[in-house]
């Protein structure tokens, strides 16, 4: 279950959720959504299929998920419009990854241009 859990956090931080809002939506506190994704509250079936449906994606697409940012090879019972609805979701994914990778080098870019101005006005760190 763990896998499942730590497939489910991956999928909300690439969608760029807080537990607070799965929580809200789920109609618990966040405190009891971060329970389930320490894996301290038993995940149920029921509150999985919740959470995929908050997440925008079937049951079988978090446990495919690779938390890599993309998802294995589609399950073969699928018609071509969920094929194309599958593709579609997947791109989506790796926008939202390629987009969270994007402000994560923005934020070190603007840390190291922070340290250099303070090296220069107050001289080399320890």
């Amino acid at each position: 279950m763990e896998v499942v859990i730590e497939k489910i956090r991956n999928i909300r931080e690439l969608k760029n959720l807080t537990q607070e809002h799965l929580a809200d939506k789920l109609g618990i506190t966040q405190a009891g959504y971060s329970k389930i994704e320490k894996g301290t509250t038993m995940l149920t079936y029921t509150k999985l299929r919740d959470i995929a449906v908050i997440l925008g994606v079937r049951i079988e697409d978090i446990l495919a998920f690779n938390n890599r940012g993309d998802f294995d090879s589609l399950t073969p019972s699928q018609t071509p419009d969920s094929v194309s609805a599958e593709a579609n979701e997947r791109y989506l994914l790796y926008k939202l990854y390629e987009d969270k990778l994007t402000l994560y080098k923005s934020l070190l870019d603007k840390t190291e241009t922070e340290l250099r101005m303070y090296k220069d006005k107050y001289g080399p760190l320890l």
